[in-house]
């Protein structure tokens, strides 16, 4: 490995151990036995290369992820235990990977003013929704991209909005099972509503 990737991956270490805005350039250069000169050389600041860092680990972690649930699925689970594993794994993941997790919210801020990290990021949440579309619910993007649109949309929401409570306040944020149980209560209050207004 040259100094670029030996800096990703000091980078990519030292979210794990310290976040992202706790991490200085010498924690960099300690964890990845480089020098502060190759940061600036191979990255040109250490605000782009943690962004890098992070992008790699969070695509690393979501291949991990996808591969552990292949390999555990039962492949005759229904929908509402694959949706059920899921966000157990999911879930787990955050205690896991609690400084990673957090990052992904400190680079929210930067958004505005570097707009090459919006479009990462908008990048990013797009693969994400027609990825959560054809893991959960078998809708493949390049069949039927407005369905997979929005169903990976709700399910990237649900994404932020689980996060945010479990970084907030674990003790009542809601594990998989109890997300489960909620879309069976919401599911059958719909079909129920649907139901009584089309007799």
């Amino acid at each position: 490995m040259g100094h670029r990737e030996d800096l990703l991956v000091g980078a990519k270490r030292c979210l794990h151990e310290k976040g992202y805005a706790r991490t200085t350039a010498r924690d960099i250069v300690a964890a990845s036995g480089t020098n502060l000169a190759s940061i600036g050389y191979h990255y040109g600041s250490k605000e782009a290369l943690m962004n890098a860092a992070l992008f790699d680990a969070i695509g690393e972690f979501g291949d991990e992820l996808e591969r552990a649930m292949a390999a555990d699925l039962d492949p005759d689970a229904t929908p509402i235990q694959r949706f059920e594993a899921y966000w157990t794994r999911v879930l787990d993941s955050f205690a896991a990977h609690r400084q990673l997790w957090s990052a992904t919210f400190e680079i929210f801020g930067q958004i505005d003013r570097v707009p090459a990290m919006r479009q990462l990021i908008a990048d990013g949440l797009q693969q994400g929704r027609e990825g959560w579309a054809m893991l959960l619910s078998g809708i493949d993007a390049a069949v039927e991209k407005e369905k997979a649109q929005a169903v990976g949309s709700f399910y990237q929401a649900l994404l932020s909005g689980v996060l945010t409570q479990w970084l907030v306040d674990p003790e009542r944020a809601p594990s998989g099972r109890d997300l489960a149980d909620a879309l069976r209560i919401i599911s059958t209050s719909v079909a129920t509503a649907e139901g009584a207004a089309s007799a």
